[in-house]
């Protein structure tokens, strides 16, 4: 593990208590010795025989320190940066691949360190046109035992999503605390009335700052279009309300009540779910295609395997998929050459 913060901090300790022998560096001495002293860490430094380390620092020393730790371990190497392009586009390693969980907690450093902290996460990965099977499955693997539901993104359109869905929120929520408290200097009752709905959108504005300042810096172009889009729907949703157009105003509102309501849930019943069983072609990225494929058409996998075919030395991976699903996924299987076969669960 190298870095040991809220997230880095997480992972290690979900780790060990899945029986891994996790060691783990930062470059604070004192956040090392923390570690070691709460248990969440075995050791300290990087491990040169770890099967897998996780890179937990900055998003801006991502690329230096994902090449460090492929230069002093043997194993596999991921990152849990909230920013892929960079690191992806900078590091072609067939150890590597780009990871981001989507979970946090406004807590920080190893005080917040939760080893639940994914279960039941979206966890990103972010894998190349030349990323090994072996590479994307085992650290899925290894992901997925975390508790997490993996999905997989071409880097771009990974931070061009979290750019809507996480970063442009956040700034959103500053913005409106921001409001809030100069008003309140002429209303002293405002910030005593911000309950309910409001303290509920603008809880992200208590997560760390420090860490927005990269993040910003590092996907600036992609915020940028995203802000560029906000700020036009609120100016189409000013002119609605200042031209008291009721109907479109209705319109607007429905819209996005139907959207919010059709966001995903996690599956949990089993006869909700079929199992696919596809054979891997025999080309690089075949795998961590079948789980972009996943992403793409809004098919949430709720678990899989990894496992050998009789036939050859081909591979079959084995998902998990909601029924009402699963030939939409089936149906675009095939049409990028698989074969998958399909049995519902009961």
């Amino acid at each position: 593990m190298a870095g040991l913060g809220l997230i880095g901090g997480s992972i290690a300790r979900a780790l060990g208590e899945r029986g891994w022998h996790v060691t783990g560096d930062d470059e604070r001495s004192e956040r090392r010795e923390q570690a070691l002293e709460l248990g969440i860490v075995h050791d300290l430094g990087l491990d040169p025989d770890a099967e897998i380390t996780f890179v937990a620092t900055p998003v801006l020393t991502l690329v230096d320190q994902v090449q460090r730790a492929l230069k002093e371990t043997h194993g596999l190497v991921t990152d849990v940066g909230s920013v892929k392009g960079a690191v992806t586009a900078a590091v072609d390693d067939p150890r590597f691949v780009g990871g981001h969980p989507m979970a946090g907690s406004e807590l920080e450093g190893l005080s917040g360190a939760d080893g639940n902290m994914f279960q039941g996460a979206v966890w990103v990965l972010t894998p190349t046109a030349t990323t090994p099977d072996s590479t994307f499955a085992t650290v899925a693997a290894v992901v997925a035992e975390l508790g997490a539901d993996v999905v997989a993104l071409p880097a771009d359109r990974h931070d061009q999503v979290v750019a809507v869905i996480s970063h442009v929120p956040h700034l959103t929520a500053a913005t409106l605390m921001g409001l809030a408290s100069d008003r309140a200097e002429e209303h002293a009752a405002l910030l005593r009335l911000a309950a309910g709905g409001f303290r509920d959108m603008t809880r992200i504005a208590s997560g760390q700052p420090n860490i927005w300042l990269d993040i910003c810096a590092e996907n600036r172009d992609a915020i940028l279009s995203a802000l560029d889009g906000l700020i036009g729907g609120l100016s189409q949703m000013r002119s609605v309300v200042d031209g008291d157009d009721r109907a479109e105003l209705h319109r607007l509102l429905s819209k996005a009540r139907e959207a919010r309501a059709n966001l995903p849930v996690r599956g949990t019943h089993p006869d909700e779910l079929a199992e696919m069983r596809i054979p891997i072609l025999d080309r690089t990225g075949s795998a961590a295609e079948v789980f972009t494929l996943a992403a793409e058409l809004g098919v949430n996998i709720s678990s899989f395997e990894v496992v050998h075919s009789v036939e050859g030395n081909r591979g079959v991976a084995v998902v998990l998929v909601d029924a009402a699903m699963a030939e939409l996924y089936r149906g675009g299987l095939m049409a990028r050459g698989y074969r998958p076969a399909v049995q519902r669960l009961s």
